[in-house]
C-alpha cells in the first residue's frame, strides 16, 4: 500500500514538518524515516497500534529525544530540539502520557515549576496565584491554587497537568492520551479550552485512541504504523472503518501455535468491580472463566483496566465488588500471600519496580517468595543452600537464562534475563495459575521468543495462563481465546478462530 500523503492544505499553513526523520534505539527502529507534517491552527489528530512511533515523535518534537537521522522544521527552519527548555523556547510543550506532577506539592507550585514568575528576585507569588486560578477556572476546575496536589483524584490532577502547559506562552500544544484518566464531563471541559485555544491561534497535537473522540474534536489526521507514516487526510474525509483499515494495514501472524489440551476451569471470575477513588471504575463487572492448560491473551489499551484485573486477581488491590474462584474455593476475600499460596502467581509489568530487587543476587531474587522459601527450609526453618541452589541453577537452565553465576547481581543482566527471573520466581511456587503482564514489553526479539516458548510449555504442562499485552501480533499468536478490555470492562471475549485484527482494535476503542 502506497502512503497516502496527499494533503488539502498549502505548505505555507504546515507550522512542523519532519523530513526522512528515523530513531534507532538499540535492537529497536521506533521511527524509521518519517516525513510527517503538523498545520497551523488545526488540532492534528495522530493515531496508530500501540508501538506505531506516537509517542516517540513527540518526544522528539517536544526535545525529550533526539532524531537519529532526519531533520525537523518549524515554520520552514531548521530546528534543533536538544531538551525540553529549547522546545518550549520555540514554543512547543507537551502533556505527557504519564503525569509529570509532584504530589507533595500544592498545585499553584506544579503549574509554575521551572517557570516562575519572579519580581525583585523572589517569586511573586500573589501574582502566581490570580493566574493559576484563572487558569484553573478556565479548566471548571474548582480547586485552590494552594490545595496539596495529592490529595486530588486522578482526572483533577490531569487537568493541572494541563493547566501547566496553559501557562507556557505556547503555540503548539501536544496532547498524549489527555483523556484517558478524565470523566465525561471533565473530556467536555477540556474539548471546550482546545476550542479556545484554536481561536487563538494555538496548534494542537493530539494522540488518543478513542475514534470516535477524533473525529469529534480533530481537523486533521494521520496514522503511523510499525514505525513508518503511512496515511493523513482531513477528518471530514475520513471514516471510522478507513482509519481501521490503515492501522492494520494486511499484517500477517508470525508465531506458531501449538494448542495444549485443555482441561477443567481452574480460575473462575464473576462480577469484580474496582473503583477508583475519585470515582469511575478502574474494573467493572468483570466475569469469565480460565481452564487447566488454556493461555488467554488480554488486549486493550493505556487505562483499560489489564493491570488492574492482574492486581485484584492477585490480592495487590482491593476490589468492591464480585467473586474469585479457584479449584471452586472462593479467594477474593484472601490476602495476597494466601492467593500465592494457593497457586497464582504474577509476574508484574514493572520488572524493575516491582519485579526484582535490584541490589540482590540473582538467586535471592529467584527464592524471594516465601512460598519458594518454605521448599528449601531445614528443620528449625533454616535454609538449605545446597537445595536452593540446585532448584535456582534448574530453573536457570530450562528458561536458558544466560548467566555464569548464580550469586552475580541480577542487575548485571540484560533486560531479556531480568525478565527471565522474574517468570523463574513465579514459576518456582509452583502455580496452578500464572498472570503475566506485558511479559515481553522492553525485551529483544530473541528473549521473546524464549518467553512465548515458555508460555507454550506451560500450558502444555497443564498450567492455565493469562497474559496482557500492547502488541497484537503477539496476542493473535499466542492465545486460545482473547479478551479484549476498554473502560475496566470487557468489550469482547473472542476464541481464537473467530479473532481478526479489525475486531480487536474494534473492540478496544471505547465507545462513548
Amino acid at each position: 500500500m502506497k502512503p497516502d500523503n496527499s494533503a488539502p492544505e498549502a505548505l505555507s499553513d504546515v507550522i512542523i514538518e519532519t523530513r526522512n526523520v528515523s530513531r534507532v534505539y538499540p535492537g529497536v527502529v521506533a521511527l524509521d524515516d518519517v516525513n510527517y507534517r503538523v498545520y497551523r491552527n488545526k488540532v492534528n489528530v495522530l493515531i496508530g497500534e500501540n508501538g506505531a512511533g506516537k509517542s516517540t515523535m513527540m518526544k522528539m518534537l517536544a526535545g525529550v529525544e533526539t532524531p537519529s537521522s532526519g531533520q525537523i522544521f518549524l515554520d520552514g527552519q531548521p530546528v534543533t530540539l536538544g531538551s525540553t527548555h529549547q522546545a518550549e523556547k520555540q514554543g512547543i510543550s507537551i502533556i505527557f502520557q504519564e503525569l509529570n506532577l509532584f504530589p507533595n506539592m500544592n498545585v499553584m507550585d506544579n503549574i509554575f515549576i521551572a517557570n516562575e514568575y519572579f519580581q525583585r528576585g523572589r517569586i511573586n507569588e500573589a501574582y502566581q496565584y490570580q493566574l493559576a486560578k484563572s487558569l484553573l477556572e478556565r479548566l471548571e476546575l474548582d480547586v485552590d491554587p494552594l490545595s496539596p496536589l495529592g490529595e486530588l483524584g486522578i482526572g483533577h490532577q490531569q487537568l493541572v497537568e494541563i493547566a501547566r502547559a496553559l501557562s507556557k506562552d505556547t503555540r503548539v500544544l501536544i496532547m498524549d492520551e489527555p483523556t484517558s484518566a478524565l470523566s465525561q464531563s471533565e473530556v467536555k471541559v477540556l474539548f471546550n479550552v482546545i476550542e479556545q485555544l484554536k481561536r487563538r491561534g494555538v496548534t494542537i497535537i493530539y494522540i488518543s485512541h478513542r475514534l470516535e473522540e477524533l473525529m469529534e474534536i480533530g481537523d486533521h489526521i494521520t496514522i503511523f504504523r510499525d514505525g513508518r507514516f503511512i496515511a493523513e487526510r482531513d477528518v471530514c474525509d475520513a471514516s471510522v472503518p478507513w482509519i481501521i483499515e490503515q492501522m492494520v494495514g494486511d499484517k500477517k501472524k508470525h508465531f506458531d501455535y501449538q494448542p495444549a489440551p485443555q482441561g477443567a476451569p481452574v480460575l473462575k471470575v464473576n462480577g469484580l468491580t474496582a473503583l477508583h477513588q475519585s470515582g469511575g471504575y478502574r474494573l467493572n463487572d468483570v466475569s469469565f472463566s480460565l481452564n487447566k492448560g488454556e493461555v488467554i491473551g488480554i488486549y486493550g489499551l493505556l487505562g483499560a483496566g489489564r493491570t488492574e484485573l492482574f492486581k485484584g486477581l492477585i490480592g495487590l488491590m482491593s476490589c468492591q465488588q464480585g467473586e474469585i474462584h479457584l479449584n471452586d474455593e472462593r479467594i477474593d476475600k484472601a490476602q495476597f500471600h494466601t492467593r500465592l499460596k494457593k497457586g497464582l502467581a504474577l509476574v508484574p509489568e514493572d520488572r524493575q519496580g516491582e519485579g526484582v530487587v535490584q541490589i540482590m543476587s540473582i538467586q535471592s531474587n529467584m527464592t524471594l517468595s516465601d512460598h519458594s522459601l518454605k521448599g528449601f527450609r531445614r528443620a528449625w526453618r533454616w535454609l538449605n543452600p545446597h537445595k536452593e541452589r540446585d532448584n535456582v541453577n534448574d530453573m536457570i537452565a530450562q528458561l536458558a537464562i544466560k548467566v555464569s553465576d548464580p550469586e552475580l547481581p541480577v542487575t548485571s543482566l540484560s533486560g531479556g534475563n531480568q525478565q527471565k527471573v522474574v517468570l523463574g520466581k513465579a514459576l518456582m511456587t509452583q502455580p496452578q495459575v500464572v498472570l503475566l503482564d506485558e511479559p515481553t514489553r522492553g525485551i529483544d526479539v530473541g528473549a521473546k521468543t524464549d518467553v512465548y516458548h515458555l508460555i507454550g510449555r506451560m500450558a502444555q504442562q497443564g498450567l492455565a495462563v493469562m497474559f496482557s499485552s500492547s502488541e497484537l501480533d503477539e496476542v493473535m499468536a499466542l492465545a486460545d481465546r482473547i479478551l479484549v478490555m476498554a473502560d475496566g470492562r470487557i468489550a469482547a471475549d473472542l476464541p481464537r478462530h473467530a479473532a481478526t485484527r479489525e475486531k480487536l482494535i474494534a473492540a478496544s476503542t471505547p465507545q462513548d
